[in-house]
């Protein structure tokens, strides 16, 4: 039962965004590769994080709070999640139209969600499962969504300004995974009540860039 409700809002996401495909449905074999790949991206990432991670208790102060959560968390998760998509998706031809880069992104952020919190959900039990079905899985998600957004424009736009975009694919997840992650680990209560503003804006912002790509989709002159 634990282990069920630890996996069913990623299942949940994820048909979310695969049903948001209304024009072109990608492979759904190419989908549970991405999500698999996110999956086993859990263990570089834990290594990594280990070897980086120098304070026991993140909020002892801001600097021991930003460090973890901009470095180890945001930069470590989002590179890997980053190098899992260019490396196994980017050059694939079924990404054929801007919103298979936040669908596929999407599946990938949500393998590496999945596992981790089948961990935690396993060792703290249904309250850590409620709380985290509500944020963690859906901010892994969202992030997904905004690096997907980027990247998708990218392998369409002119290779003048491509390099803009992956850029800004790489960099803008890590600073919104950070911020999201410094709320939580600064223990701090002035900080403490921006979080659920700011759940509603990254919710904001992602279904806006989902509309927006699934609007441009080349297809949709065909249906």
């Amino acid at each position: 039962m634990l282990f069920l409700t630890a996996i069913a809002p990623s299942i949940a996401l994820l048909y979310y965004f695969y049903k948001r495909d209304k024009y072109e449905k990608e492979p759904r074999r190419l989908l549970a590769r991405a999500f698999f790949i996110g999956c086993i991206s859990v263990i570089p990432v834990v290594i990594v994080e280990m070897q980086l991670n120098l304070f026991e208790r993140p909020g002892d102060n801001f600097i021991t709070a930003g460090y973890t959560a901009f470095i180890v968390a945001g930069l470590v998760e989002e590179s890997f999640k980053y190098l899992a998509f260019y490396f196994y998706i980017w050059r694939h031809t079924e990404f054929d139209e801007m919103y298979d880069g936040i669908v596929y992104c999407v599946f990938i952020s949500l393998g590496f969600a999945t596992v981790e919190n089948i961990g935690y959900v396993v060792g703290s039990g249904f309250s850590t499962a409620l709380v985290r079905a509500m944020t963690a899985i859906p901010a892994h998600a969202l992030f997904g969504v905004v690096m997907g957004y980027y990247l998708g424009i990218a392998k369409f736009i002119s290779l003048n300004v491509r390099a803009k975009y992956m850029k800004l694919g790489f960099f803008i997840p890590i600073l919104l995974h950070g911020v999201y992650d410094f709320i939580l680990f600064s223990q701090k209560f002035y900080l403490l009540v921006i979080f659920i503003p700011y759940m509603l804006y990254l919710w904001r912002r992602g279904l806006r860039h989902v509309d927006e790509l699934v609007e441009a989709s080349p297809y949709k002159s065909e249906k």
